[in-house]
């Protein structure tokens, strides 16, 4: 191979390394919210839609298919496969197009899953106040710390105060109610949600074209078994002897 297959054989292999550690840390995270002690009192509530079961099945099923992805794609870099690259380039361009689809529909949808999070993050609050439930205050602490916010109250939120972000008092009194916080933060950073998939499916992009450069540059020897050839002894033939000339 020439230097250039050289070099997307290098990117290659790399490219699966970084994508086997992401798969497998959102299998992991996918594992924790399921199973885990701090997050397992998620399943318990008693809530409308499925949308949190169907999100954490979602995550664990994308990194497996992550895993699967870089495992078929080293073994073709590493091993000169021809079909294990060919696998490896048809499932690419089919993340290739989940990718584009994913960031223009969440592009497009924004504000639809920020009223759906605020509609998640309300019959959270509600419940809570009914049961005090540990499950939705470990909830209710993961919006509050992500969004930093407290409540639906505003800055002086007195149901659900334990459950808020810790600060000095200054900060506490100045804390914003978490619906509008959410739909602020996703109106604002739905551009930068749009550009992160776009550029996650160019870098993809470029991963293929290096594994069809790849696949091009692999000479025969690697791509297909040697031939064989199998001696065997074959019984000796014995031709009469030439005819006496006759004079």
């Amino acid at each position: 191979m020439d230097g250039c297959a050289e070099m997307c054989k290098c990117f290659l292999i790399l490219f699966n390394i970084l994508f086997a550690l992401v798969g497998s840390g959102l299998v992991a995270l996918g594992m924790w919210l399921r199973f885990g002690a701090e997050t397992r009192g998620f399943f318990d509530i008693d809530l409308n839609t499925p949308q949190f079961n169907i999100g954490v099945m979602v995550l664990v099923v994308t990194g497996v298919l992550m895993l699967l992805v870089a495992i078929i794609g080293g073994c073709g870099a590493c091993n000169h496969s021809k079909t294990a690259l060919s696998v490896f380039s048809g499932l690419l361009f089919v993340l290739i197009i989940i990718e584009i689809t994913a960031g223009v529909m969440a592009f497009m949808w924004s504000g639809r899953l920020a009223d759906e999070l605020v509609n998640f993050y309300n019959t959270i609050y509600a419940q809570y106040l009914n049961t005090r439930s540990p499950g939705q205050a470990v909830t209710l602490k993961l919006f509050h710390n992500a969004f930093d916010c407290c409540g639906i109250g505003g800055p002086i939120e007195v149901f659900v105060r334990d459950t808020c972000p810790d600060g000095d008092i200054l900060h506490k009194l100045t804390y914003s109610s978490c619906p509008s916080v959410i739909k602020q933060v996703f109106a604002s950073h739905a551009p930068m949600v749009l550009g992160g998939f776009l550029g996650l499916a160019g870098i993809m992009m470029l991963v293929l074209v290096c594994s069809c450069v790849l696949r091009c540059h692999v000479s025969p020897s690697y791509a297909s078994s040697p031939s064989y050839v199998l001696l065997t002894s074959s019984p000796s033939v014995i031709f009469p002897p030439p005819a006496a000339q006759q004079i």
